[in-house]
């Protein structure tokens, strides 16, 4: 989430109430997750294990825990509960604002777009020209729609990420991190009935241009989806993945988090990809593999009692 203009971090400590080391006169211009993170962002790590990775990210000051070794150029915030600091900066700068309307006030919608009976449009949404919003469609806050959408009925852009604080020495384990960040639809975009796409948590969910969504899909928290990609029935992305241009996903296609896809890659149908995948190439199976390989591989498997069998004839 980008901050309407910059914020001194001095105002931040007093915020979230925390003491301040380092660069003391910087300002920073949002907040951001650590698979986001971009300079002048905060981002927050309350655990010793991801010290390293945050403090040296780009982000231009880190909420943490404890005293700790940084470079000098950069600011710390430190706080008992750095997760209760970051939800604090969210609920100042993106409270929570319930609609009223089926079409909120603060709305933009383009010429020539339809909104169907039924559908919910949110506040700070901007909707392009030339759009089809069809019956039942809810679009949620801050969510940004191109020009020459089509989103077919029941389908849901900008929920919440499933996304969760997690501490066991707590009474209730799951806390959840409130989403502050958006879903950014570009042209010539075309989402099919029953779909979900989360909002970012502090960053954007893209979908890229000419890209088209089969019904009954989900596409998690700040994933990126490049330009002209085919998404069949009930592909279900995880949240931070990177898909590249021209990518192929077949049905119940399965994508785990915070991995890479490059362009122009096919995974066939029911496959679970749980790593990065080369540009190019088809892949198929859980973990996905090459396909032709996979494919010789059961193959073999079903020859396996034939093969067993005159294996024990041979040494009885």
């Amino acid at each position: 989430m980008k901050f309407p203009s910059p914020v001194p971090v001095q105002w931040i400590a007093t915020l979230i109430d925390a003491g301040i080391r380092g660069n003391i006169n910087a300002s920073v211009t949002g907040i951001n997750e650590i698979h986001r993170v971009e300079p002048g962002d905060i981002v927050f790590v309350d655990h010793p294990k991801y010290y390293e990775k945050c403090i040296h990210s780009p982000a231009t000051c880190i909420i943490i825990n404890s005293e700790t070794a940084f470079p000098e150029e950069k600011t710390l915030l430190i706080t008992e509960n750095p997760f209760e600091a970051y939800l604090a900066i969210v609920r100042h700068f993106r409270p929570y604002a319930p609609v009223t309307k089926t079409i909120s006030d603060t709305a933009v919608i383009g010429e020539g777009t339809s909104v169907a009976p039924g559908s919910v449009i949110g506040n700070e949404v901007v909707i392009g020209n030339n759009c089809i919003i069809c019956a039942n469609v809810t679009i949620l806050d801050h969510c940004v729609i191109g020009n020459n959408v089509i989103v077919q009925p029941g389908t849901v852009i900008g929920s919440d990420a499933f996304y969760y604080n997690s501490k066991k020495s707590r009474q209730v384990w799951y806390a959840k991190m409130e989403s502050c960040g958006r879903v950014v639809i570009e042209d010539d975009v075309e989402i099919g009935a029953g779909c979900t796409v989360d909002r970012g948590v502090t960053h954007d969910t893209v979908i890229g241009r000419g890209t088209k969504i089969d019904n009954m899909v989900h596409i998690g928290h700040d994933t990126i989806i490049g330009k002209n990609c085919l998404l069949a029935a009930q592909v279900g992305i995880a949240g931070g993945v990177e898909i590249g241009n021209g990518v192929t996903l077949w049905g119940q296609a399965g994508i785990s988090k915070t991995l890479v896809i490059e362009d122009n890659v096919t995974v066939l149908a029911q496959s679970g990809v749980g790593s990065f995948l080369e540009k190019g190439k088809t892949y198929f199976g859980t973990p996905a593999g090459d396909a032709a390989i996979k494919k010789k591989e059961l193959v073999w498997i079903k020859r396996i009692p034939e093969i067993w069998k005159k294996v024990m004839d041979g040494n009885g």
